[in-house]
C-alpha cells in the first residue's frame, strides 16, 4: 500500500521551508551509507524533529511513500532539490567585498544549493578589476550596466550597517527582485521585493544567551 502525499497549493509555512533542507542532507547522507528507502521515523532520529511533523513538512512536496518503508531515497532527494529550487541556477550580485562578502564569494558550495554569483560591487579601488574565485568584482556604479549584460534576480547584501538601506534602494532601482541581507540592519523594502535577513550576530545573541544559561544552572 503506498501513501501518496498531497501537493499543498496553499503557501508553504516558513519554518516548513526552512526545515526540508535539513531533510534533504539527511537523505544524501544516508544514501552515502548504501540506504535505498528512508522513513519518517528514521529522519526524525537523526535530526530531533517529530516524525509527524516531518511527515507534514514532507505533505507540500509531491513524493509518495511505502507504509513501514518509507521514501525512495533517490526520489525524496531529486523532490526535495526540484521543489527547493535547488537545481536551477540562479544569478546573483553581491555588493560589499569586505572579510564577509570576500568569504561567500569564495564558498563554492553555494553552487550546489542553485546560487551563482556573477559578480561583485565595491568602492575599494584595489579591487577593481581583480576575481575573487573566478568572480569579478566591479565598481558599484557600474551597476546599473552590470544589469543589463547579466539578468540577475538577487542581490547579497554584505556592506557595513551604514550603507545598507542606500544600496538596498540602489540595487532594487537597478532590477533586484530579492535580497539576501547579511547586515544586522533590517532594511526596508517594496511589498513585492523578497528579504532573506541572515544576521550572524542575531544567532550569535541567541547562542550566547543561551550558553549563559546553561552555565548558570
Amino acid at each position: 500500500m503506498a501513501i501518496h502525499t498531497r501537493k499543498n497549493t496553499e503557501k508553504i509555512p516558513e519554518p516548513t521551508l526552512r526545515r526540508l533542507p535539513w531533510y534533504l542532507s539527511n537523505a544524501k547522507l544516508m544514501r552515502e551509507k548504501g540506504e535505498k528507502y528512508v522513513s519518517s521515523t528514521q529522519i526524525s532520529k537523526q535530526i530531533n524533529i517529530d516524525a509527524s511533523q516531518i511527515a507534514k513538512d514532507l505533505s507540500y512536496v509531491d513524493i509518495a511513500g511505502r507504509t513501514r518503508v518509507g521514501y525512495d531515497i533517490d526520489l525524496l532527494i531529486q523532490v526535495l532539490e526540484d521543489f527547493l529550487g535547488f537545481t536551477n541556477m540562479h544569478k546573483a550580485y553581491l555588493f560589499g567585498v569586505g572579510s564577509l562578502g570576500g568569504a561567500l564569494l569564495r564558498d563554492s558550495g553555494l553552487s550546489h544549493f542553485g546560487l551563482q554569483i556573477v559578480g561583485a560591487f565595491d568602492v575599494n579601488p584595489d579591487l577593481m578589476g581583480t576575481k575573487i574565485n573566478g568572480i569579478p568584482i566591479y565598481h558599484s556604479d557600474d551597476f546599473e550596466k552590470r544589469m543589463k549584460l547579466d539578468g540577475v534576480n538577487i542581490g547579497v547584501l554584505t556592506v557595513p550597517i551604514a550603507i545598507a538601506q542606500e544600496i538596498s534602494d540602489k540595487m532594487i532601482a537597478g532590477g533586484i527582485k530579492a535580497i539576501w541581507n547579511f547586515t544586522p540592519f533590517r532594511i526596508r523594502v517594496p511589498e513585492n521585493i523578497v528579504v532573506q535577513n541572515t544576521s550572524l550576530y542575531a544567532h550569535l545573541a541567541v547562542m550566547f544567551n543561551r550558553l549563559n544559561e546553561t552555565i548558570k544552572k
